[in-house]
């Protein structure tokens, strides 16, 4: 089942077809049991999709990543932002999340200062595995009225140095994130 012949592809969101977008998006709505909003979907669209196909052509495992501005200790950051991390119930335990990763830190480790994702009790193992740290400071965003704390986020946000680059330091601050609609992270 799988293994040889999957395929791992990567592109932009603007360089996907209508069709191949939404069996992403059900195969999101699927990994997580429904629960993936418009808002979830609307996240991770906008920067470098990687996925993976099976011998079928049919999508096993989908992640993303997109820019996102952070502010820390007065700099603002370039920031690969993980979203939508998923594998289909049929496809789980195979290493598809692991390739799925590996594509998407490439892309991090040559564009962004960074890498940051909020992660599910779930996925954190996948995560820690790979070499992302939990955060040990204080998460916020900018919003409408100012900033607000998101206390929440702070036993799930988990960043990753790009290559070669430090990661920002809580005892200097905060993470300030840029503000979205939905989940802000």
């Amino acid at each position: 089942m799988g293994g040889m012949t999957d395929r791992l592809r990567t592109a932009h969101t603007y360089e996907l077809k209508p069709a191949i977008l939404d069996e992403l998006r059900a195969v999101l709505h699927s990994a997580f049991d429904g629960d993936f909003s418009d808002e979830d979907w609307e996240h991770g669209l906008g920067g470098v999709h990687a996925y993976v196909e099976d011998a079928d052509g049919r999508i096993a495992a989908h992640g993303s990543v997109i820019m996102r501005r952070v502010v820390h200790a007065g700099h603002a950051h370039r920031v690969g932002y993980v979203e939508g991390v998923g594998v289909r119930p049929d496809r789980r335990r195979q290493g598809l999340g692991g390739r799925v990763m590996a594509a998407l830190e490439e892309v991090i480790d040559g564009a962004y200062d960074f890498g940051a994702l909020s992660a599910s009790d779930e996925g954190a193992p996948l995560y820690r595995e790979r070499g992302w740290q939990l955060w040990n400071g204080r998460v916020e965003a900018y919003g409408p009225r100012g900033v607000i704390h998101l206390p929440d986020e702070e036993d799930s946000t988990f960043l990753r140095p790009a290559a070669g680059r430090p990661l920002p330091a809580a005892e200097r601050g905060a993470l300030l994130f840029d503000w979205r609609d939905g989940d802000l992270l």
